[in-house]
């Protein structure tokens, strides 16, 4: 029975020594398959590799950016500013009549043009008619009384107070009537200018009078703008300097001449004004129109001038890129630049650039210093 036991004992042992002696030679074998596997990946790889070098050797635009250039070239720069204005016409009148009556006649209506001169009232007259009418009577009979004494006078006849006596009252009686007369062309309301009649205030049967105004006439075939402009433009802006003057209301634009600058500075405003006169045909603009007006500041006729869009900025100032041929290619290279002024977004470069050098227009935002290029043009 024990050696029953003992050979059990043995078999199993042999049996589990068999076991992992055969599990450790599966193991072996799977790591050789499994290093067979890599090394026929890693010469996959390293032909993918060569393949690789080769194309990026044999194909070197594919390396490159594309770009496009512009050779700088000094070109002419203006800079301008733009302020609001107003219209305005010397000749914006109100008409009071230069007696006091009532209105008894109007003979203009709102719209219709006048000349200077045209009668556009009357007032009553009737007092005066009566006076002047009584007047003229009495200057008949004072002119037949001196009449009278001058025959007499001449025949040595009558004395020589009542010769003068009659032609003082003769001419006495003619200037009372020359005032009479005076009066009554006071009574009849005249436009002092041509024009539009832009307002009748007044109307048939009121009272009329110097202090009262009747109507408004308005000359607008000559106008002018005003404008404020900043004192920092004193020495820009001069009398005599084209300006563009723009109408948004209507849509024009119109070039025109600066006729004066203001010879004082506004102390709360700081500010100049300027006057520009204009011709108005058709009678499109109106007194109190806005207007913008275009002011040239700054002329250059030797500016260098890029895109505003190609300057960025770091750390160091302002920089963009340029192209150079290096080796027979073209490089980009970072080139630092001082600005001056700019408008309608083109700036002047006032260093760092010189005519002849090529600035990097298309393409720009993908190169570096040092980017290999393939320029397109």
């Amino acid at each position: 029975m024990a050696k029953n036991i003992i050979r059990v004992v043995v078999v199993s042992i042999i049996l589990v020594l068999h076991g992992c002696g055969a599990r450790v030679a599966d193991e072996e074998q799977d790591k050789r398959n499994q290093l067979a596997e890599y090394r026929s990946q890693m010469d996959e790889l390293r032909q993918k590799i060569a393949q690789l070098e080769y194309e990026l050797d044999n194909n070197s635009d594919r390396s490159r950016v594309n770009v496009e250039l512009n050779d700088l070239k000094e070109t002419v720069f203006e800079h301008f500013i733009e302020v609001m204005g107003r219209v305005q016409s010397d000749r914006n009148l109100i008409v009071r009549p230069e007696a006091a009556g009532n209105i008894v006649d109007i003979l203009v209506k709102e719209g219709d043009y006048v000349r200077k001169g045209d009668i556009m009232a009357r007032l009553n007259t009737n007092a005066l008619d009566r006076s002047i009418q009584e007047m003229e009577v009495n200057l008949d009979l004072a002119n037949t009384m001196y009449e009278r004494q001058a025959k007499l006078w001449n025949q040595n006849i009558g004395s020589e107070v009542q010769y003068l006596q009659a032609k003082s009252n003769k001419e006495s009686l003619e200037r009372r009537l020359e005032g009479l007369q005076a009066q009554r062309a006071m009574a009849v309301v005249k436009s002092p200018v041509n024009g539009v009649v832009d307002e009748v205030i007044q109307k048939q049967g009121e009272m009329a009078g110097p202090s009262i105004p009747f109507a408004r006439v308005v000359n607008v075939e000559q106008l002018y703008v005003t404008a404020d402009v900043a004192e920092r433009h004193l020495t820009s802006v001069r009398s005599g300097d084209s300006v563009s003057v723009r109408f948004p209301v209507l849509g024009t634009t119109r070039t025109e001449t600066i006729n004066r600058t203001s010879s004082v500075i506004d102390a709360d405003s700081r500010t100049f004004r300027i006057r520009v006169e204009m011709d108005n045909p058709g009678n499109r603009i109106k007194p109190n129109l806005m207007a913008v007006l275009q002011l040239r500041t700054y002329r250059n006729p030797e500016a260098l001038v890029v895109p505003s869009i190609l300057i960025k900025q770091d750390f160091t100032g302002q920089f963009l890129f340029v192209a150079e041929e290096e080796n027979g290619n073209y490089v980009s290279r970072k080139r630092y630049i001082t600005t001056g002024l700019n408008h309608n977004n083109n700036t002047v470069v006032e260093s760092g650039l010189y005519p002849g050098d090529k600035v990097i227009t298309e393409g720009f935002a993908m190169v570096v210093d040092g980017t290999l290029l393939n320029v397109n043009n």
